[in-house]
């Protein structure tokens, strides 16, 4: 198959293509190299080069995108600004390149009446759903929306019940709950899932929605500090440095290795059954922030002073768990990795690297100074386990 992978010198689109060179498959990438993400770095892995058609271009400029798609068959769209808090103030940035940018896409299948793609696979996120699924005693299955500041000031950082304002549990989220993000990414996404489906009716392709969960593994940035607290806690943990948790440290995340990514991208891909929709791939387990700081800092025998602050952003949601379904059904996924074992393996990567400029101070202040940044008087030293 001839496969375009949008973004694919990225930390997901790295790992996909020596995937799909694997698997047998002409790959070309079309990437900016968005300094946030590669910093001064404009190459590809050595591994990787001369074995792709690489075009560096913007998936906003129509004349890029429009050569990229030249004679493919496939398109898996990673291409994207993917973080919630920075989303949050970083708007237009955010709607141009992942809005604008599958317009553009979308624009030129449309208009190349040429094109031989089949097959749309977009990488999309579980921010769509916002807080996603609960169960409360009373109501039953139940979509809390987003969080009010004042209760988080307070402490109070569990959704309630929208309905009787009882607590209520977290559940797994399938793909047919209810879309509410609560960060601007979040709509981004849902706004790529609704645009792809239009023009895939139209059109007559095939496309799938890939709703990732917090996707971890050797590769990532550990420069960018605005797309995970993993980078970030290793970064603070290999120099000794403070480590702050927000809230109560008991939030928690579904974190899915690279690996599991893709393979259910890869079965994706390579799949024969028509079918149009969106797909969870998480691990469909829950991890909290404080296992994950005591991993990293148990890792590298850190002496960093862990504090739980109290400390909130607005648009970041309480818990998730994928409802893994769909992902079984329709593509045979079953993820391999438990968050010990991945953890490890990142871990050992990061430590054999250079250390990452310290962004995250800046980052903190960037959403402090406009107002998206909250609490703070909950602090206290976290026991060790």
């Amino acid at each position: 198959m001839n496969v375009l992978v949008t973004g694919g010198a990225g930390f997901i689109g790295t790992h996909l293509v020596r995937r799909l060179l694997r698997e047998g498959c002409t790959v070309t990438i079309l990437d900016n190299f968005s300094p946030q993400v590669h910093g001064d770095n404009c190459s590809l892995p050595s591994d990787l080069r001369g074995n792709v058609d690489l075009q560096i271009g913007d998936v906003r400029d129509e004349a890029a995108v429009a050569q990229a798609i030249k004679g493919q068959e496939i398109v898996v769209h990673l291409a994207a600004e993917t973080g919630t808090g920075q989303s949050m103030y970083e708007v237009v940035r955010y709607e141009k390149v992942n809005i604008q940018g599958t317009a553009v896409l979308m624009h030129c299948l449309v208009n190349n009446k040429a094109s031989s793609v089949r097959k749309v696979v977009l990488a999309s996120s579980r921010a769509v759903y916002g807080e996603g699924k609960y169960n409360c005693p009373v109501d039953g299955d139940v979509y809390p929306e987003g969080r009010k500041v004042d209760d988080l000031v307070a402490g109070r950082f569990e959704p309630s019940c929208p309905a009787c304002g009882a607590p209520c549990q977290v559940q797994l989220t399938a793909e047919d709950s209810p879309l509410q993000p609560s960060s601007f990414y979040g709509l981004t996404k849902q706004n790529q899932e609704q645009m792809i489906s239009l023009f895939a009716k139209s059109l007559g392709f095939s496309w799938t929605g890939l709703r990732y969960q917090n996707v971890y593994g050797p590769g990532q940035s550990l420069q960018n500090p605005y797309t995970g607290i993993l980078a970030i806690f290793s970064n603070q943990a290999r120099a000794q440095q403070p480590i702050n948790i927000f809230e109560d440290g008991l939030e928690s995340r579904d974190f899915v290795y690279i690996d599991d990514v893709v393979e259910a991208t890869w079965r994706t891909v390579a799949g024969t059954t028509m079918h149009a929709g969106a797909v969870n791939v998480g691990s469909g387990a829950r991890v909290t922030v404080r296992d994950v700081v005591r991993e990293i800092t148990d890792f590298f025998s850190s002496d960093s002073q862990v504090s739980i602050s109290g400390m909130f952003r607005q648009g970041d949601i309480r818990h998730c768990i994928a409802d893994l379904t769909k992902a079984r059904r329709l593509i045979g996924f079953e993820p391999k990795w438990r968050f010990h074992d991945g953890i490890q393996q990142f871990l050992a990567w990061a430590a054999s690297e250079e250390s990452a400029p310290d962004r995250y101070e800046f980052s903190i202040e960037e959403m402090r100074e406009r107002g998206l940044l909250h609490g703070g008087n909950l602090k206290k030293k976290v026991a060790r386990a």
